[in-house]
């Protein structure tokens, strides 16, 4: 299932985006309306949400999460884009990479 989060994901929430995958919940995250879409099986998927919900594809970067760690992953396929200087699956610029990371851990990281 995927969840357009734009607070505080719920235990829930996290439940069920952990249901395709099990262990690491894909996201899309849109680092100028600071919000994330995670779940389903495809970073893509989640992609579409985002822009189904009105984001711009450009402001749009895969990630992951994995709850057991609490770690953020800056791969993705989505993340190929040469028109935006990024010519592989990770995240290649730092400053979008710590925007991601500063949307996504607030939002999935538990205490």
């Amino acid at each position: 299932m995927i969840h357009i989060v734009r607070e505080k994901a719920t235990k829930q929430q996290i439940d069920e985006m952990l249901q395709e995958l099990e262990s690491i919940i894909k996201l899309a995250v849109d680092i100028e309306r600071e919000i994330l879409a995670g779940g389903g099986g495809m970073h893509a998927d989640c992609e579409m949400a985002l822009l189904a919900d009105g984001s711009q594809q450009t402001d749009i970067w895969g990630a992951g999460w994995v709850p057991d760690t609490q770690e953020v992953l800056f791969d993705a396929l989505i993340n190929i884009r040469p028109n935006q200087n990024n010519l592989d699956m990770v995240i290649q610029d730092a400053t979008i990479r710590r925007r991601v990371e500063a949307i996504v851990r607030p939002r999935l990281e538990t205490a």
